[in-house]
């Protein structure tokens, strides 16, 4: 069976949508920039495959030479700030509740909101050499799905660092670290996921739906009210600071930033 998407609708996306696996490629050359566009295609794309009982596994990636480099910056200016995180947030919650097994393959750059998608997935498997990192920091900002999940996976030291420093690491050491399961040469990164795809098409799909309901049953208790907890924090106390709006200005304009401290 295939997908009723109407290709000439996606703009951002390429999807798949077969049986028992669903496909997603982030499409937005070069870095696959995260805008308000693919943020409404995705959440499209995931309804969408959710309500197929014929869909098991999803595997979501980027094409060309990077995952995604994150979200677009000049969505975060205070009068797009708010809509952009409730639109960002409903896709993440929709990869955390969604039954089907969701995999990531991650090539290239995979930064901010890039890597909060990356993360938030049950299987991520990364190249060697690819680029992870949370820099909102260096923009007066700060990442509110990492702020609220990221510690699960790497420990609080880690998540601290990661988060606090804005500093990029490679594939190797996100696997190391535990934000990717496995990091591969590049040439092997399709061949891994697809194994695990193999693999999970052999077991049960009602059997995998309930597992991973139960994998996540005590964080899923506290993700939803840390997040808007860190969303709440983000819009009535970051934003209205002089130096987030700086941070997001200087980028805009491609300067170096002049904190103020305030």
């Amino acid at each position: 069976m295939v997908s009723t998407f109407a290709e000439s609708k996606l703009v951002r996306l390429s999807v798949d949508i077969g049986t028992p696996v669903a496909r997603i490629v982030l499409c937005h050359p070069p870095l696959n920039i995260i805008d308000i566009a693919m943020m409404d295609e995705l959440a499209q794309a995931l309804g969408e495959i959710e309500a197929r009982s014929d869909v098991s596994v999803v595997v979501l990636s980027g094409e060309g030479r990077a995952f995604s480099a994150g979200v677009d910056v000049p969505a975060h200016t205070p009068d797009k700030v708010e809509g952009m995180l409730a639109k960002f947030h409903a896709v993440i919650r929709a990869l955390i509740a969604s039954k089907k097994v969701t995999i990531t393959a991650v090539q290239g750059h995979c930064l901010g909101g890039g890597a909060e998608l990356a993360m938030v997935c049950d299987v991520a498997y990364t190249t060697a050499p690819a680029q992870w990192g949370f820099p909102e920091i260096k923009l007066g900002c700060y990442p509110p799905v990492a702020c609220t999940a990221l510690a699960a996976l790497v420990g609080q030291k880690r998540a601290a660092e990661l988060i606090l420093t804005g500093r990029t690491i490679t594939g190797s050491e996100a696997a190391t670290m535990g934000l990717a399961n496995r990091a591969v040469p590049d040439e092997k990164l399709t061949e891994t996921v697809d194994d695990c795809v193999g693999h999970l098409l052999n077991l049960s799909p009602a059997a995998l739906a309930v597992a991973k309901k139960a994998i996540y049953a005590w964080d899923a208790m506290h993700f939803d009210k840390g997040l808007a907890r860190a969303e709440k924090i983000y819009l009535e106390e970051l934003m209205k600071t002089a130096d987030a709006q700086e941070g997001i200005r200087a980028f805009t304009e491609k300067r170096q930033p002049r904190w103020i401290g305030k």
